[in-house]
């Protein structure tokens, strides 16, 4: 009969081994191939991102880092699979903002996984401010001519987007909030047409990515008048920031970002070797250098920051989805 006293003994020495299992399996970190899941499709701006840190990671871990592409879903997909994964530092996700702190808000019940709960933040890879962009012959030059446009114009002026509830949206939303004006969205699917509209007059301005709107930009067919950061972009040093387009915006900022996450469990340890290994191949101007054509600013943060910066970014993104009242069906 197996008395209280005995359960317990045997509770205690299951949680030892267990406890004694886990610190051999990270000191053998890693013994077998790595997979970074990728929830886009191969030449995209996070696929680029894997790809780049791919190299750097194999020698450092001394074990092959298999990329992998499993699309759909708005990237829930491979985002879930990481969320359901063993959480020994195996099974990697090389994710977007979207996926861990976006579409929870959009999706709610219809999501299989909870990425506040089933996902552990590793390292930020870079921040990709939006670049607001209009066409060659509009008035405004600049965030405040914009703001001033706008309010001149209630109701009357657009902006487009690659798609709802993307950063994108979620960019032109704040800036109506915090500005206090009325720019209509215009959701387009994909980059390309959203801003391949602002050259033809169709819409009068767009949230871009930086490497979408670049090649309008050097035809002359679109200008960039704000971004979305706090700070200039490296890649557009006389570009201000749209903070700087009335006094209601100040303090204005809404980013996409790429990142690496884990699935929720994974030892810190092992959680903290990658994000040293990933800060550290961010520094190589060789990763750096080919990350910045692509309107990525790389940015360097341990683990616990951030997870702070998860944190804040999911509270932000979803006061924007419910104050501007965004849903899937608009």
């Amino acid at each position: 009969m197996l008395t209280r006293r005995h359960m317990l003994a045997t509770a205690g020495a299951a949680a030892l081994a267990a406890g004694t299992y886990d610190a051999g399996a990270q000191a053998n970190y890693p013994n077998q191939p790595i997979r970074i899941l990728v929830g886009y499709a191969a030449g995209g701006g996070v696929d680029i991102v894997s790809r780049l840190l791919q190299e750097p990671m194999r020698a450092a871990l001394g074990q092959p880092i298999i990329i992998e592409n499993r699309t759909g879903a708005s990237a829930m997909i491979a985002t879930g699979a990481v969320a359901k994964a063993p959480p020994d530092g195996y099974t990697l996700l090389m994710a977007a903002s979207g996926e861990v702190a976006i579409n929870h808000f959009l999706f709610k019940e219809k999501m299989a996984y909870d990425p506040a709960k089933e996902l552990v933040p590793i390292a930020l890879i870079g921040i990709v401010p939006c670049v607001v962009v209009v066409n060659a012959a509009s008035p405004a030059h600049n965030p405040k001519e914009l703001v001033a446009y706008a309010k001149a114009n209630p109701g009357k002026l657009s902006f487009s987007s690659s798609g709802i509830g993307n950063p994108q949206q979620l960019a032109g939303e704040l800036m109506n909030s915090m500005a206090g004006i009325q720019v209509l969205h215009v959701p387009y699917r994909g980059s390309a047409p959203a801003v391949t509209d602002v050259a033809t007059g169709a819409v009068t301005m767009s949230f871009s990515s930086l490497a979408a709107a670049l090649p309008l930009m050097d035809a002359g067919k679109i200008r960039a008048v704000a971004v979305t950061s706090k700070e200039r972009m490296p890649q557009l040093p006389n570009v201000a920031p749209l903070s700087e387009g009335a006094p209601g915006l100040a303090g204005y900022e809404l980013l996409n970002w790429f990142a690496m996450f884990g699935t929720a469990g994974t030892p810190p340890d092992i959680v903290n070797r990658l994000n040293g290994i990933v800060n550290t191949a961010l520094k190589d101007t060789a990763v750096s250098g080919k990350l910045l054509p692509q309107g990525i600013v790389p940015k360097l943060m341990n683990a616990a920051e951030f997870k702070t910066f998860v944190d804040s970014e999911r509270t932000k993104f979803g006061k924007i989805v419910e104050q501007a009242n965004i849903k899937l069906s608009n």
